[in-house]
């Protein structure tokens, strides 16, 4: 790799000088004794195919960046307010929307404590909130609950904290689709009927938008983000304005939903506490993405974090507020959305404004799966480091993106919508049970954190988060328990079987790490046993040569195999072979039943139980020789019984699989040998 030195002469008769080339320089550069850095040459396309295949790529999805360019990813906090509160600033959407379907169960009465319950959610939040500021600043690497519970309460209790987060996540992109998908028809109402192929698309998009990579989505998600807020707030000023000044009216609705006669009681408010508790779902995101802002990443984040809560608390309870002055209820499937009447009743049905604010509902509805698609990867990755997910979902795609989660969870919560049709009101149930679960752990977490780490201030920090795991772990005794049959068993039953999953996996790895471990003391030496190789042959061509060449190269102890179903064939392959490869014996073998690796595996067999007793089994090398095709569409009429033999052997005990290909565009690289006596032609 060093390049060789070429003498050459200089312009007069003593000049001499070398040349030195280094034929590694285009894709590798050197970055100490023995270590090479490979630059992008080295993993670009070689094929036409592969070639337009990496263009399409990169228009889809951006140049590949290095590693050292992710500082240039981090997001300032502008950014990463519309990346990571989308989720939970959009839930004002459709927060209040949920209290008002329980509470209109009981009738024109229990409409009247609808603000009563958006302030103890937003009391609720603000605890929450106050938390988890605190995890950003104690844990700048991220993770959230699931890190919080790892280090402070255990294993178990961080993979059940994992769980409840990957099934939280899920839902908020199905949740937030479905809610813009409302939005949507609540404008145009003909887009009710092919609502699920809506969100599907969104969902694609989005996944593109993410794969792109955290800068870019950041600009494309910040300019609907900001605009549903300027809007929002605008909407929420002016009818509270009309509120207190007594200029609101009661709306005519027809299409209002009916009046219940459920008793007005403790599990009624409680039910509707918990539907609107929704509201709080996604406030963990800024913590479990901490690394993904711009140094000082604990205060950015921290920041960030009150930003939203605060924005949040004003809209959900501005929302409600103007919802019960206007006395607006929610509406029968198909019609308009509780916070598209209350734009309709302060900008005017037609106006601009309430087109504009539509719009930007639906848009960061849409955009507010944002936020799970940038936490859901970063938690799976998490836990691969760790050993509970496959391995391949903590590698980074061309664009420092977790790819793996990204489209795992875009192919989950789109099979989701449309198992349950779009409906976000059939989704709500499943909602809000992980993330208070994961509330309460990783405050209860956070209490012994401050315990053990017993800096200034710990003693104030400890019963914040000790006030915040009560809360939340009523909350989750509450919302379990209301909406248990309503749907919310699934996600009891799921989360201790993702549990089970993951440490299934855990243990595989750990097994397969104890099986591959080497002891310090081992040295590798030569192998002390003997080798052999097989090569399963379909007749004689070049493919065929130069596998059984390859075969010599490993040991002399080699032999073709011919397995066959037609008879008449046999003679001809056994002469030929015995004239153009001599020294290498060809045992020949009938299949009656037409199978290639059955009987291949039995000779194995039958060679490993002929081998003397007391000496150990030798090394057997299959070689397979393999064509390889030019076109791409050519490829698939070759190599697939290879393809299949290589598939059976892999694992059997002491055998080694080597594929041999030959290129049919490179005829110089095998040049048979002649018999003697013939000339070339």
């Amino acid at each position: 790799m060093t390049g060789g030195g070429q003498p050459q002469r200089g312009r007069k008769l003593a000049d001499r000088r070398v040349r030195v080339e280094r034929p590694h320089a285009p894709y590798f550069r050197y970055a100490g004794p023995g270590q090479l850095v490979a630059k992008a040459a080295a993993s670009a396309a070689t094929t036409p195919s592969g070639r337009l295949f990496a263009r399409v790529r990169a228009f889809l999805f951006g140049r590949p960046l290095a590693m050292e360019e992710e500082a240039t990813e981090r997001l300032p906090k502008k950014q990463a307010l519309a990346i990571f509160s989308s989720d939970a600033i959009s839930s004002s959407a459709y927060a209040t929307e949920e209290i008002l379907r329980v509470l209109v169960l009981a009738g024109s009465a229990a409409i009247l404590v609808s603000i009563q319950i958006a302030i103890a959610i937003s009391v609720l939040l603000a605890v929450v909130a106050l938390s988890y500021r605190q995890v950003c600043r104690a844990y700048p690497n991220g993770g959230g609950a699931y890190a919080v519970a790892r280090e402070n309460i255990g294993s178990l209790a961080s993979l059940v904290a994992a769980a409840g987060l990957l099934i939280d996540y899920v839902m908020t992109v199905a949740v937030s689709t479905a809610s813009a998908i409302a939005q949507t028809y609540s404008v145009f109402p003909s887009i009710f009927d092919i609502r699920v192929g809506v969100a599907v698309l969104a969902i694609a998009l989005i996944t593109i938008a993410n794969l792109r990579g955290l800068r870019e989505s950041g600009n494309i998600f910040a300019v609907p983000t900001y605009l549903f807020l300027g809007l929002a707030l605008l909407m929420v000023g002016v009818g509270v304005f009309r509120v207190v000044t007594g200029t609101a009216v009661d709306v005519s609705q027809a299409d209002a939903a009916p009046f219940g006669t459920q008793e007005f009681g403790l599990f009624l408010l409680l039910k509707a506490f918990a539907s609107g508790s929704v509201a709080l779902t996604g406030t963990e995101a800024v913590a479990n993405g901490v690394p993904a802002f711009k140094p000082p990443e604990s205060k950015n984040a921290a920041n960030t974090l009150v930003a939203m809560a605060v924005l949040l608390g004003v809209l959900f309870i501005g929302i409600t507020v103007v919802a019960d002055g206007f006395g607006i209820l929610p509406t029968r499937e198909g019609g308009q959305t509780v916070v598209a009447l209350v734009a309709t009743v302060v900008f005017g049905a037609n106006s601009p404004l309430f087109y504009a604010f539509q719009g930007a509902t639906a848009l960061i509805l849409f955009l507010a799966a944002n936020t799970s698609f940038n936490a859901f990867p970063r938690l799976a990755a998490l836990l691969a480091e760790d050993g509970y997910m496959p391995r391949q979902f903590s590698f980074r795609g061309d664009r420092l993106a977790f790819s793996w989660g990204i489209v795992l969870l875009a192919a989950i919560a789109a099979g989701l919508l449309a198992l349950f049709g779009g409906e976000t009101h059939a989704l709500i149930p499943l909602y809000s049970v992980g993330v208070f679960l994961c509330f309460t752990l990783s405050q209860a977490g956070m209490v012994r954190h401050w315990f053990n780490e017993r800096s200034s201030g710990w003693a104030w920090r400890a019963t914040i988060n000790a006030i915040g795991a009560i809360l939340t772990g009523v909350v989750l005794v509450v919302v379990a328990g209301v909406k248990f049959f309503d749907g919310a068993y699934l996600v009891v039953i799921l989360i201790p079987t993702l549990v089970l999953m993951m440490l299934f996996i855990h243990r595989q790895y750990a097994r397969s790490a104890r099986e591959l471990s080497v002891r310090p003391e081992f040295v590798a030496q030569a192998p002390a046993r003997e080798e052999r190789v097989i090569v399963p042959v379909p007749g004689i061509n070049r493919a065929v040569i130069q596998a059984v060449n390859v075969g010599r190269s490993i040991s002399d102890d080699v032999r073709a195999v011919f397995i066959f179903e037609d008879p008449q064939a046999v003679e001809a392959v056994r002469v030929g072979w015995e004239r153009q490869v001599p020294g290498v014996p060809l045992v020949v073998i009938e299949s009656p039943y037409r199978a290639l690796a059955g009987p291949l595996i039995a000779y194995l067999d039958v060679l490993d139980t002929a081998w003397p007793a007391g000496k150990p089994a030798p090394i057997t090398f299959v070689v397979i020789p393999e064509y390889v095709a030019k076109s791409w569409w050519e490829r698939l009429l070759y190599n697939q019984s290879a393809r299949r033999l290589r598939t059976m052997l892999l694992g059997r005990p002491h055998t080694v699989v080597v594929n041999v290909p030959y290129r049919r565009e490179d005829p110089e690289a095998f040049e048979p040998g002649r018999l003697p006596g013939t000339s070339g032609g």
